[in-house]
């Protein structure tokens, strides 16, 4: 039996779950901009990304679960994560809510380490360690809060999401470091196979 009749097709569960994250970017970016001071609108928002979100914890498990881990889902769940939470960070620093230092840090690292997946396919597929999943579990976390709302939030709730926000911060240049390594390994790897 070839591998082309063993690997899963690219039209399964998982992948639609990822292909909705990505349409839902462009919908949570109009609902957190258009209405960002009206309550109802925040919470409608931050609704829309928890279920964004969850599609992110769902694919995986199902993809491992009915093996149905593709090259375009290993790929394309990781761009669609990079979309919406980069969706997030960049619409939180528009509205002054999160420092735009923050943001282009987080940017830097998110889409860097994606282009270097890409560039790296060519050795093998990267696919997403733990340490990732925590980072991307972290920054949601910090995400939903700070989506509903700092200004209408108790201070506790306040300093709570701060802190979640640098955890997800340090995890996220952390994390990155980690794939660089890993980067590195590989193609040296790769380069002493060939030799």
């Amino acid at each position: 039996m070839s591998d082309d009749e063993t690997r899963p097709s690219n039209i399964n569960v998982p992948n639609a779950l990822t292909v909705l994250r990505i349409v839902l970017v462009p919908v949570f970016g109009w609902m957190l901009l258009a209405h960002a001071h009206e309550g109802s609108w925040r919470s409608a928002s931050t609704i829309v990304f928890i279920v964004a979100i969850l599609t992110d914890f769902v694919d995986g498990r199902v993809a491992r679960k009915y093996n149905l881990v593709t090259n375009f889902g290993k790929i394309w769940d990781s761009v669609a994560d990079k979309a919406l939470t980069g969706m997030a960070f960049i619409g939180l620093s528009i509205l002054g809510e999160l420092p735009w230092w923050m943001t282009i840090l987080i940017l830097l690292r998110e889409w860097g380490i994606t282009l270097m997946r890409v560039f790296m396919l060519k050795y093998q597929v990267m696919a997403a360690n733990r340490g990732g999943k925590l980072k991307t579990a972290t920054q949601a976390l910090a995400i939903i809060m700070f989506c509903l709302g700092l200004w209408r939030v108790p201070i506790w709730v306040v300093v709570i999401a701060w802190s979640v926000m640098i955890v997800a911060f340090v995890l996220t240049i952390l994390t990155g470091l980690f794939y660089l390594c890993d980067a590195w390994r590989i193609r040296r790897d790769a380069v002493d196979h060939r030799q």
